[in-house]
């Protein structure tokens, strides 16, 4: 089979995020044909609809960074109860102008990490709901809600527990079957 592309858009900016961690466990459990791709977003300008008529060219950038691949996989902390601004606003660039959505028939994941014990619930269920409305068709199980503990995922991403090891492993086989029931 060949390379299928995943566009990995992290919703948090912190230099040390629990969920990058989780994001690279994720990927060294995925199989080698499934290619990586973490999506800058901390650059971003806040989305304005003036921008329809000619789009910054980091805007651009974006969009050109989703269309390019053929898979998501979102991974997000909870600020609020919700999802965090930077990634709503990542959201609504690369979904604009009107008729230009770049997610669209995209299949996605989404999944998240947070220190509470719920991990990203809420932010994952308001994130399933604005992907809909953009037609993304987003895998509904097995949920990942981690609740994050320090020595449970290295920087790097390796795994530190055994049971979340297998737990991850679980999504990622349903992931993977996912992307490839859409993949051209």
């Amino acid at each position: 089979m060949s390379q299928l592309k995943i566009a990995v858009i992290v919703g948090s900016l912190r230099a040390d995020s629990f969920n990058r961690r989780l994001a690279r466990a994720v990927e060294k459990l995925a199989p080698t044909e499934f290619a990586f791709s973490h999506i800058q977003i901390d650059d971003l300008p806040l989305y304005s609809q003036d921008f329809d008529a000619a789009y910054p060219a980091v805007a651009t950038r974006l969009k050109k960074d989703i269309e390019s691949a053929d898979g998501l996989l979102f991974v997000t902390p909870e600020y609020n109860r919700s999802i965090p601004g930077v990634l709503k606003n990542a959201i609504d660039i690369a979904s604009r102008p009107w008729g230009t959505n770049s997610f669209a028939g995209k299949p996605a994941g989404v999944i998240g990490t947070s220190i509470g014990a719920t991990g990203s619930a809420l932010a994952q269920q308001h994130l399933r709901n604005v992907l809909a409305y953009l037609d993304v068709p987003t895998l509904a199980q097995p949920e990942v809600f981690v609740h994050f503990k320090d020595e449970l995922i290295a920087d790097d991403g390796t795994i530190r527990s055994e049971g979340t090891a297998k737990f991850l492993q679980g999504f990622v086989d349903h992931y993977v079957a996912w992307v490839r029931r859409f993949a051209h």
